[in-house]
């Protein structure tokens, strides 16, 4: 039975995976976090928009170390979103084509995007066991900034700690 009144920092690791104001095809390379002693990974992604916005073509890489080696992509099919954060607070969840989405393109929003992975998605037979969100296109003009977290839970062994670059 597990512990109903243990703190939620106890059962989930949370890993940074990128801040910044824009999410480029350079700033939007958020770092590879390992899943080796987790079964799931939900990612986060938050943009506070200015002026001017295009949005941002989300996808998912995976690798067979944290240093992104052997990268290749990792199909996903569903996400979670909210385009207006301002307005309610409620998520969608949304059907994902192709393993990409685009995030919204309208001046001053703020919105957040959710994908849960689960470890076994990946190409563990490769050796595949780290992945990391890939933003590449987005601009705003006074860009309130953006941010991806990685949020590591089922883990597999007590006290297991992630690995990231």
């Amino acid at each position: 039975m597990s512990n109903s009144s243990a703190r939620l920092d106890e059962k989930v690791k949370t890993v940074l995976g990128t801040v910044g104001l824009i999410l480029t095809t350079t700033v939007g390379d958020a770092k590879y976090v390992s899943l080796k002693g987790y079964a799931k990974c939900q990612i986060i992604l938050v943009l506070g928009d200015g002026t001017s916005v295009t949005g941002a073509d989300i996808t998912l890489q995976q690798a067979t170390a944290v240093a992104g080696t052997n990268e290749k992509p990792l199909s996903f099919t569903r996400m979670l979103k909210n385009v207006d954060y301002a307005v309610a607070q409620t998520l969608t969840e949304t059907a994902v084509t192709a393993s990409t989405f685009t995030t919204q393109a309208v001046n001053s929003k703020d919105s957040i995007y959710i994908i849960d992975v689960d470890a076994a998605s990946l190409d563990v037979a490769g050796g595949f066991d780290c992945l990391r969100l890939d933003a590449t296109a987005h601009a705003a003009t006074a860009s309130r900034g953006c941010m991806v977290l990685y949020n590591l839970y089922s883990p597999r062994y007590s006290g297991i700690t992630p690995l990231t670059d």
